[in-house]
């Protein structure tokens, strides 16, 4: 245990590292000092009571959920957040991710990110220590019906913010009321490029929507279906979407105008 410091030095020390979430060589820098002794200043910090770590488990896993999904679907890897009363349930779930994340994600990685809560709540939760190169970009093009904290390209700039990472737009609606429209857009070299790119990801986190949810409604909505249109779909009995892309309870592809 380093001598006694300054007590007014600790709190400084602590406030930027843990508070602000500065990293302790950026501390360094900020204090005029060395990393190994900012180091030893959080130690001490923690030790003098200054400093109180409290871990709230929201991150505990159901291992029986996970065994089942696994048999049952075949999955290389699954993690299911156990179930607390009082505890948000979404949360759990983006803490988990985050911290797979977290652990999976290498300096130079490309990271895709498709859009909605669930994405939004692994962002929040996401918080690393030290930058990492690499880069961010979206896996489906803007959303006017969504909400724009949990659109695509705001989720894409967050993270890449909190990684330390650059980070690219997709410039084109995720939705179009034409197959014109949409060819015209998929010609656009900006565009064709950054679905290149999104291509190549080396990780992609993606939500999984239910047919019937409000985000579902609003994607129906803004293709601007007829009712024939709709009720057609509908009979193709979709249960789910990802990326705006919806398939059936085997998991395949909804084909027709929709998807077009």
């Amino acid at each position: 245990m380093p001598a006694p410091r300054d007590r007014v030095a600790l709190i400084k020390a602590a406030r930027m590292y843990f508070l602000d979430g500065r990293s302790q060589d950026d501390v360094a820098r900020a204090l005029g000092t060395s990393r190994s002794n900012v180091s030893r200043m959080l130690t001490a910090a923690r030790a003098q009571g200054i400093v109180e770590i409290r871990v709230h488990d929201q991150i505990s896993r159901e291992k029986y959920l996970e065994q089942a999904l696994d048999e049952r679907f075949h999955l290389e890897h699954v993690q299911v957040a156990a179930f607390r009363p009082g505890v948000d349930a979404l949360a759990a779930a983006g803490d988990l991710a985050a911290q797979w994340l977290d652990e999976s994600l290498r300096d130079g990685h490309v990271l895709g990110l498709s859009w909605g809560t669930s994405l939004q709540a692994m962002v929040e939760s996401f918080w690393v220590d030290h930058p990492r190169s690499g880069e961010v970009l979206p896996l489906v093009g803007g959303l006017s019906t969504a909400d724009s904290l949990v659109a695509g390209q705001e989720l894409v700039r967050e993270l890449a913010g909190r990684l330390g990472a650059t980070y690219r737009y997709l410039h084109a609606p995720a939705l179009l009321r034409s197959e014109i429209a949409r060819d015209a857009l998929l010609a656009e070299p900006a565009v064709a490029d950054a679905l290149h790119r999104a291509r190549t990801a080396d990780i992609a986190m993606v939500g999984i929507g239910a047919v019937g949810t409000v985000a579902s409604s609003q994607m129906l909505v803004g293709l601007g279906l007829s009712a024939s249109e709709r009720k057609a779909f509908l009979a193709t009995k979709p249960v789910g979407d990802t990326c705006c892309r919806f398939f059936d309870a085997d998991g395949q592809a909804i084909r027709g105008v929709v998807q077009d």
